[in-house]
């Protein structure tokens, strides 16, 4: 694990200008010809990553312990040029249901936040900041986007408070079905869904249902919206954010 935390930043020219009137923070380019391929400065960028690195860091660290194969964007999260987090893009669970949320949208014209994991010795707020500079970044390597998803699970414990302070907007919660196997987690899909039966993982999970626990978390969808007309299709209105317990006012 240690060798690809180790991954420095990529050859990235620092003396380019990159911001409005010279402001230090902004896109940033390899010395070579060719658009950007990240977002900050020496201190905190997010920049493109291999993918089999970015799985790698995810299996190891992520709660899933899983990657998402329906993946396309990798991106790597550096503070003071060291490695401590990948953010990975791509389709929902169902590429072609972005419509069903935000109407008449195109398969190319979404993304969903699939993957983020980052090092705990980050300083406070630097999912936020990560998550600010990663759309950044996607406005310019992926023009087409009009809005981003994620969803933040139950799990987390804290209800979506990183996308609050990046500017996604809250659309509501729905409850999902997981399964919980010898300390892994399954989603109810591979239980349920006769097109994933014949995989490695439903099938471990179907011949030992009699020892999976089944869970039901609530899972709270978060919208970002890089064209903001596209929010006026959105089927999800947008909803006060919601709140842990702990921080809810006594009655």
């Amino acid at each position: 694990m240690e060798n690809l935390l180790s991954v420095g930043l990529p050859a990235l020219d620092f003396a380019r200008p990159r911001g409005a009137a010279g402001e230090g923070i902004g896109y940033l380019f390899a010395h070579s010809e060719g658009d950007a391929i990240g977002f900050g400065d020496e201190a905190f960028a997010v920049a493109l990553l291999d993918r089999q690195i970015a799985n790698g860091i995810i299996i190891a660290n992520h709660y899933s312990r899983r990657v998402y194969r329906a993946s396309t964007l990798h991106l790597g999260v550096w503070i003071d040029r060291r490695l401590v987090g990948v953010l990975q893009y791509g389709f929902a669970m169902n590429p072609a249901s972005a419509g069903s949320v935000v109407t008449g949208t195109a398969m190319n014209e979404y993304l969903e936040l699939n993957r983020m994991w980052l090092d705990d010795a980050a300083p406070r707020n630097s999912e936020s900041k990560a998550l600010a500079y990663s759309i950044r970044l996607i406005r310019r390597v992926r023009p087409a986007v009009k809005w981003i998803q994620s969803f933040a699970d139950e799990r987390c414990g804290l209800f979506g408070t990183v996308y609050q302070a990046a500017g996604f907007t809250f659309h509501g919660e729905h409850q999902g079905r997981f399964w919980e196997l010898d300390g892994e987690w399954y989603h109810d899909s591979l239980m349920s869904n006769s097109r994933t039966a014949s995989s490695p993982r439903a099938s471990h999970l179907r011949s030992n249902r009699n020892r999976a626990v089944a869970h039901r978390l609530r899972q709270f969808r978060y919208l970002r919206f890089l064209k903001p007309r596209f929010a006026r299709g959105c089927r999800y209105p947008a909803l006060p954010f919601p709140k842990p317990a702990y921080e809810q006012p006594p009655a």
